[in-house]
C-alpha cells in the first residue's frame, strides 16, 4: 500500500472526458522466426507471468474518503489478465495508416479506474505478417522513461523462448478503514501549512533568481514565456478522439548533424520538429509570423535515494524557431534557446513543479479541470505552449517478445486542453522514431505532418554536411 505523491496524483486530476492522461507505446514485432508461428495465447500468458514483477501493473486506486488527501495505491487481489490483454486485427491491408489509425482509436477512451491502469492490445494482421504490441499506462503509474523501463521486462535480449511460469496469485491487501484513512489523510494536511510557507518563502527566492537570469541573457538565448505561443490549428479545445501518425530517421545522421553543429542530439530533435511544422503551416498557409513554443518534460529522478511516486519530471519551455526560414540558422537558434531554458529550469528547480503539486487539492483540482474543459476555456486565452516534445532513450540493441523481433518502437504521450499535439520520439537500434498523437478533430490530416519529419531532415542533413565540407576545403 502506497500513497499517490502529488504529482502522480495530478495527472489523475487533470483527467476529463476528453482529456484522457494515459501514455502508449507501440512496439511492431516480427513472428516470421518463432518456431510454431505466432500465438495470441503464448503472448498472453507470457505478459500474465510477468505481472506480478512490475507493481504499477497489479496496483489499483483506492480513493480517500472526501478526497481529503491523494488516492493511495493497493494490490489488486482480483485481478483478470482477461481485463488487460485484448486481441483486434487492423484492417487490410495493415500498412502503419491502418495501424496507426487502430493506435488512435485504442487512445480515445479512458482507462478503468476501478481495475489496475493499464491496458496490452495486440493488433494483428500488419503488413508483412507482422503484428504489434501495443502498451496504455495511465500517467498517474508511469512517466515516459519509467514506462519504457517496465515494458522491457515482457521483451528478453535474446530469441530463445522460454515457456513461463503459470502468474502468481495477488495476495489480498490490508485496506485501511475509511476511519484510518480520514485520520491519516487529516494528520498529513494539518502539517502542510508549515511546508507551504517554506516552499513559497523557496519560490520567491528560485523566481527572483529566474529574472536575473533573464535580465543577464540575450534575448535570443532565453527560454520560453508559458502563454506567449502563437495560435496554431491544433491549440484549441479538445474532442475525446485521437489520432496517431509514424516517422523513423536513422540515428547515425542525427549524430552526424549535432557533431557538425556542435549542439545535442536533443536540439537536433527539435530542429526537426520545428521544421516539420513549419512544412506543414505552411502548405495550409497558416505558419504564425512568431515561433512556436514547445513544453519539453524533463526527467528530474534522483541519482540515489528513495524515489518516491513513479513521476519525477518538471518542463523547460523553449522556441523552436519556426519563423525562421534557414534550417542551419533555425537549428543554432534553437540551440541558443534551450541552453537559456535549461539554465531558467535550474534557477527555478527541478523539483519545484513535484514540491507544489503535493498541496493540490484533489476535489478542486478535478472540478476546475473539468469546468475548464467543458466550458472550452482554451479557446479563449492564448495558448500555455504549442506542443509537447519528448525524447525518450531506448534500447540500442535489439530485443524479442515470446521468440519474435521487436522491429521498431512508437511512443505515444497525452494531448492537452489548448495543445492537441504531442510529439514523442524515441531511439531504438540505430534509429528514432517518431510518434503523433493528435486531437483528430483538431489535425484530421496528422500524416501530412509525419510525412514532413524526412524532408525536415534530408535539409539539416544537407546543412550539416555543407559546413563540414566548407571546414575541410578551409582549414585555416
Amino acid at each position: 500500500m502506497e500513497r499517490l505523491s502529488g504529482l502522480d496524483a495530478s495527472f489523475l486530476y487533470l483527467e476529463t472526458p476528453k482529456q484522457h492522461m494515459h501514455v502508449a507505446m507501440a512496439a511492431v514485432i516480427d513472428p516470421s522466426e518463432i518456431p510454431g508461428g505466432y500465438s495470441f495465447e503464448r503472448i498472453q500468458r507470457l505478459i500474465a507471468s510477468k505481472v506480478h514483477l512490475i507493481p504499477p501493473l497489479r496496483r489499483r486506486l483506492v480513493e480517500v474518503p472526501l478526497n481529503l488527501h491523494h488516492p493511495i495505491w493497493v494490490d489488486d487481489p482480483d485481478f483478470d489478465i482477461i481485463h488487460h490483454v485484448r486481441r483486434v486485427a487492423a484492417p487490410a491491408p495493415g500498412t502503419d495508416r491502418e495501424f496507426a489509425a487502430m493506435c488512435g482509436r485504442i487512445c480515445s477512451t479512458p482507462l478503468d479506474r476501478s481495475r489496475p491502469l493499464w491496458e496490452l492490445w495486440v493488433i494483428e494482421g500488419l503488413e508483412g505478417g507482422k503484428f504489434a504490441l501495443v502498451a496504455k499506462v495511465h500517467h498517474a503509474a508511469v512517466d515516459g522513461q519509467t514506462g519504457a523501463g517496465f515494458l522491457i521486462h515482457f521483451f528478453s535480449l535474446t530469441p530463445e523462448i522460454v515457456e513461463p511460469e503459470p502468474p502468481k496469485p495477488i495476495e489480498a491487501p490490508e485496506i485501511p478503514t475509511d476511519a484510518e484513512m480520514l485520520e491519516e489523510a487529516l494528520r498529513e494536511r494539518m502539517q502542510q501549512p508549515a511546508s507551504l510557507l517554506k516552499l513559497a518563502r523557496k519560490t520567491i527566492e528560485n523566481v527572483t533568481e529566474l529574472l536575473e537570469v533573464r535580465r543577464e541573457a540575450q534575448p535570443e538565448s532565453v527560454g520560453g514565456t508559458p502563454l506567449t505561443a502563437p495560435r496554431c490549428v491544433w491549440n484549441g479545445s479538445l474532442t475525446a478522439k485521437r489520432s496517431a501518425a509514424f516517422a523513423r530517421l536513422p540515428l547515425d545522421g542525427i549524430k552526424e548533424i549535432k557533431n557538425a553543429f556542435g549542439c545535442t542530439v536533443n536540439d537536433v530533435v527539435l530542429a526537426i520538429a520545428s521544421g516539420t511544422l513549419r512544412r506543414y503551416l505552411e502548405k495550409r498557409d497558416e505558419l504564425p509570423e512568431v515561433s512556436l513554443l514547445a513544453c519539453c518534460p524533463i526527467s528530474v529522478a534522483p541519482a540515489a535515494g528513495p524515489k518516491r511516486g513513479a513521476n519525477h519530471v518538471s518542463a523547460m519551455f523553449t522556441s523552436l524557431a519556426t519563423n525562421e526560414p534557414d534550417p542551419a540558422k533555425r537549428l543554432k537558434s534553437i540551440q541558443e534557446h534551450t541552453k537559456g531554458a535549461k539554465q531558467e529550469h535550474n534557477a527555478i528547480g527541478a523539483d519545484m513543479l513535484q514540491n507544489w503539486a503535493e498541496f493540490a487539492a484533489p476535489s478542486t483540482f478535478n472540478l476546475a479541470m473539468r469546468f475548464y474543459s467543458s466550458m472550452k476555456l482554451a479557446d479563449k486565452h492564448p495558448p500555455v505552449h504549442n506542443l509537447v516534445i519528448s525524447n525518450v532513450p531506448g534500447p540500442p540493441f535489439p530485443i524479442y517478445l515470446a521468440g519474435a523481433e521487436v522491429k521498431a518502437i512508437y511512443p505515444m504521450g497525452p494531448v492537452m486542453e489548448g495543445a492537441g499535439l504531442n510529439l514523442t520520439v524515441m531511439s531504438y537500434r540505430g534509429n528514432v522514431d517518431f510518434g503523433f498523437m493528435v486531437a483528430a478533430d483538431l489535425v484530421p490530416d496528422v500524416w501530412d505532418m509525419a510525412e514532413s519529419v524526412e524532408p525536415s531532415y534530408e535539409e539539416l542533413l544537407a546543412a550539416a554536411r555543407a559546413m563540414a565540407a566548407s571546414a575541410s576545403a578551409d582549414p585555416g
